[in-house]
C-alpha cells in the first residue's frame, strides 16, 4: 500500500525513521566493548517513536503513516523469524525501514525478542487472550483498561484499586489476586467471582492483569536512553550574549540556505519543530528537550561558526547526534545558514551566506 501523505511529510517521516533512529550509530554512541546492549534502551531509540512507548501502535507519528504502525500487542500472527526479517530489511509498502545498516544482527535479536515478551506476550498465550476477554467482560469498568482503577468511590465503597501503581506490584501476590477474584473483597466494591468463573478462567484474567497490566512502563530518554553513552564532543558555542552575528562560516564556506532548509525540514524539524520552537512530532521522547532556536538566548549568542560547530559535533549528554559523521562540510554549512537566517536573523534574504 502506497503512502497517502504529502511529499513533505513523507520527507518527514522518512527523516524520523532513518536519521533520528540511527543517531546511536551516526553520532559514535555504541555501547563499549564487553557491556550488553539494552533491549529496553534499542526499543526506545529505534521503535517506540513510531509503535509508541507500550507497543501498541499509538505514537504521535501514527496519523501521519498509513497504513499505521503496528500494534504489537495483537500481532500474535508474526512469527519470531518474520520479526528478526523485517526488522533487518524492512518491509515494502509500508515506513518501516531496514535496520542492518545501524544494527548488528545481536541487537536486533535483541530488540525482537524484547517486543515478543514485553508487547506480544497476551498475543502469543492463548490462555492470557482468554483471561483479556474476561476482564473486559467483568473488570474493566471499575479498574479501566489499562488497569488503572478509579479515583470516585463506587456504590460508597473504596475505589477500584490502581492495578497499575507500582505499590499494587509491591503488595498482590498472584495468589492474593487468585483469591480477591474468587471471593471478593472485604469493604470494597469488590464482588467474589467465584460462582461465576471457573477456576481456571479466574487464573487467566488473574495472569492477564500481572503480564499486561502490572508491569512497569520504562522510562528511557536522553543521556539514560543511551546507557550513559557521549553523544560527541562538547558544545562550541558563543562565549557570551551578544556575539557577533557577522563572523562568517568556518574554513570560508559559504552556507546555502535554501538547501539547508529543504534539509531542515526533512531531518531537524521532528526535533526542533517547522517553527524552530523546539516541538517538532518526536520532541516529547527526549530529555533534555531540544533546542528552542527562537529562545532569545539561544538568538542572541549562536552565530555562524557556532551554529555549524553545534551541527557538526553534536552535544554532550543529549540525543543531539554529530552530523559530521553523515554530512559534507557544505551541507552542514547549507543547514546551519538556514537557521541563522530563518531563526536568528529573520527577515534576511533567503539564499547563500556573503
Amino acid at each position: 500500500m502506497p503512502f497517502l501523505i504529502s511529499p513533505f511529510r513523507i520527507a518527514l517521516v522518512l527523516a524520523m525513521l532513518g536519521f533520528f533512529g540511527s543517531f546511536p550509530a551516526l553520532a559514535g554512541e555504541r555501547v563499549a566493548k564487553g557491556t550488553e546492549s539494552r533491549p529496553d534502551a534499542l526499543y526506545h531509540n529505534y521503535c517506540s517513536v513510531c509503535h509508541g512507548d507500550r507497543g501498541d501502535g499509538r505514537s504521535r507519528a501514527r496519523n501521519s503513516l498509513n497504513p499505521p504502525p503496528r500494534d504489537f500487542t495483537t500481532a500474535g500472527e508474526l512469527t519470531r523469524e518474520a520479526m528478526i526479517t523485517i526488522i533487518t530489511h524492512g518491509k515494502p509498502g509500508t515506513a518501516m525501514v531496514g535496520w542492518k545498516t545501524q544494527l548488528s544482527p545481536a541487537e536486533i535479536v535483541l530488540v525482537t525478542d524484547y517486543i515478543r515478551r514485553t508487547f506480544m506476550i497476551v498475543a502469543l498465550d492463548p490462555r492470557l487472550q482468554r483471561g483479556k476477554t474476561l476482564y473486559a467482560q467483568n473488570c474493566i469498568t471499575c479498574h479501566g483498561a489499562q488497569g488503572q482503577g478509579s479515583e470516585l468511590a463506587i456504590g460508597g465503597s473504596k475505589p477500584a484499586r490502581d492495578l497499575a501503581s507500582p505499590q499494587a506490584r509491591a503488595e498482590l501476590t498472584r495468589e492474593r489476586m487468585i483469591a480477591s477474584v474468587t471471593m471478593g473483597r472485604p469493604g470494597s466494591a469488590m464482588a467474589g467471582f467465584g460462582s461465576r468463573l471457573q477456576a481456571p478462567d479466574i487464573e487467566a484474567v488473574v495472569d492477564y492483569v500481572r503480564s499486561a497490566l502490572m508491569v512497569p512502563q520504562t522510562e528511557i530518554s536522553g543521556t539514560s536512553a543511551h546507557a550513559g553513552r557521549k553523544t560527541g564532543a562538547a558544545l562550541p558555542a558563543a562565549k557570551s550574549s551578544g556575539a557577533d552575528m557577522k563572523q562568517p562560516m568556518p574554513n570560508s564556506l559559504k552556507g546555502d540556505a535554501v538547501a539547508g532548509g529543504r534539509f531542515y525540514m526533512a531531518n531537524c524539524a521532528t526535533c526542533h519543530g517547522a517553527k524552530g520552537d523546539g516541538q517538532g512530532p518526536r520532541a516529547y521522547f527526549i530529555n533534555p528537550k531540544p533546542r528552542i532556536f527562537i529562545d532569545p538566548a539561544f538568538t542572541s549568542a549562536f552565530n555562524r561558526p557556532a551554529i555549524y560547530a553545534a551541527t557538526a559535533t553534536g552535544r554532550l549528554g543529549t540525543e543531539m547526534p554529530a552530523w559530521n559523521k553523515v554530512l559534507s562540510n557544505q551541507e552542514i554549512a547549507n543547514v546551519s545558514e538556514f537557521v541563522f537566517q530563518r531563526f536568528v536573523m529573520p527577515g534576511q534574504k533567503q539564499g547563500k551566506s556573503k
